[in-house]
């Protein structure tokens, strides 16, 4: 892979935390994703799955996990399944995973080539009577296309329909939304790429410049700092587009006294990061624009400070519309008298930042956690208040990365400007 190598420990502490969980006499399986076809003889780009990733480090297809600590073999307690691979493949395919490497990357001792797989599988459901399945069930979910896991809870169920069947989804959503000290440093390492990725395209931005430009002086920086990529599409955003808020045709010339949204995010080690920056085309707010950034600003750096352990999605999201309303009511974008006598269940600040605040960010770009979760040490949310007014083609979104901590929240995009005047500045050099 294109990172540096991610010490095997975190994996098996990820195991270890997972097993405490687990019911007695239970095995547990997790299938790696699919490679997605195109057409004709195409393919995507591979992407593990997130749970096999974080139990395992493996970032190869074809690749299957089992968990079994009750097994009466200890040697069967943690088995790896990985693609056969020979000299043959590997002038074709390339060097793919020996069962050595396996155990380097993982820490997993056992590993055996997937055509064993359902043998050794037999063989552990006959010690055991609970089978813990996973699937995606992110709220966000498209469940279109039928995942591996998918295929394989029907065939499992099918071949072993006298076992109890468990969900072991909630179980990684509890363990992921909660992140460990080297977890916490790829995504950092994420955000530190892209920090550079935003530094190089200030000084390339100007009238006359093609959105897709842009994203391409990004893409650069991220692969040459050993990025995959952007850990999702790029939002390139300019003029009334930075009022779109999933925008990603990023087709449109940029013209002088526009805005230029750009939400992106470097992938490192399969972590993501998550950031939004609105900058002036010709390098000057106008006063208006500056007006409403400021405005955004000051709702992000009271939102960040609400990034506390204790607090909920629920009395977060409040207090952030609380000011977010004050802002507005300054813009002259809402009246206060309106305001007062609202309908509390659809606030009218909704018209101008129609989004939520924040979300867990992690293996997935909208990590797994659960809203009814109290904000605990570890957590890392984006905090991204936005707002958009569309018959002025000013849309103004300042994202960035919070983790979590107990003497406060830590922002890992720190140093990726966002005061006006700094961005003027570097936009500006004498």
């Amino acid at each position: 892979m294109r990172y540096f190598p991610v010490n095997s420990q975190l994996f098996i502490d990820n195991r270890d935390r997972l097993k405490k969980y687990l019911n007695p006499n239970s095995v547990a399986v997790f299938n790696s994703n699919d490679v997605l076809p195109t057409s004709a003889d195409g393919i995507h780009p591979f992407k593990q799955n997130p749970d096999l990733f974080y139990l395992t480090g493996i970032d190869q297809q074809e690749t299957i996990l089992l968990i079994c600590p009750d097994a009466v073999l200890e040697k069967h307690r943690e088995i790896l399944f990985i693609r056969y691979t020979n000299e043959e493949i590997a002038i074709w395919e390339g060097q793919q995973l020996s069962k050595e490497n396996a155990t380097e990357v993982s820490g997993i001792r056992t590993v055996f080539w997937t055509t064993e797989f359902e043998r050794i599988f037999k063989e552990l459901v006959s010690e055991n009577r609970n089978i813990y399945l996973n699937s995606n069930e992110h709220l966000r979910a498209d469940t279109t296309v039928e995942t591996r896991d998918a295929r394989f809870l029907k065939w499992c169920k099918n071949a072993f329909p006298l076992h109890q069947y468990e969900r072991i989804a909630p179980i990684m959503c509890r363990l992921r939304t909660v992140k460990s000290a080297e977890e916490i440093q790829q995504i950092r390492h994420a955000c530190d790429i892209t920090n550079k990725a935003f530094r190089r395209i200030l000084g390339i931005i100007r009238p006359g410049i093609w959105e897709f430009e842009i994203e391409a002086e990004i893409v650069y920086e991220f692969l040459k700092n050993r990025s995959r990529g952007s850990a999702y599409e790029p939002i390139i955003a300019s003029g009334a587009g930075s009022c779109v808020l999933h925008y990603t045709a990023n087709d449109r010339q940029c013209a002088d006294g526009d805005l230029l949204l750009m939400d992106f995010g470097a992938e490192y080690a399969n972590y993501a990061a998550d950031v939004t920056r609105t900058v002036p085309i010709n390098g000057r707010f106008s006063e208006r624009q500056k007006d409403v950034y400021n405005a955004v600003l000051r709702v992000q750096k009271a939102a960040i400070d609400l990034l506390r352990p204790g607090n909920t999605i629920e009395t977060y999201n409040k207090e952030v519309g609380r000011i977010m309303e004050a802002e507005l009511i300054a813009l002259n974008l809402l009246d206060a008298n309106e305001v007062k006598n609202q309908d509390r269940e659809t606030p009218l600040y909704r018209k101008y930042f129609m989004h939520g605040t924040s979300h867990h960010l992690g293996l997935d770009v909208h990590d797994v956690g659960s809203r009814h979760l109290a904000f605990e040490a570890g957590m890392v949310f984006t905090c991204e208040p936005g707002i958009y007014v569309r018959d002025e083609e000013i849309g103004i979104r300042i994202e960035n990365d919070i983790l979590i901590t107990k003497d406060g929240p830590v922002d890992l995009t720190k140093d990726i400007p966002n005061e006006a005047d700094e961005i003027e500045s570097l936009m500006n050099p004498r």
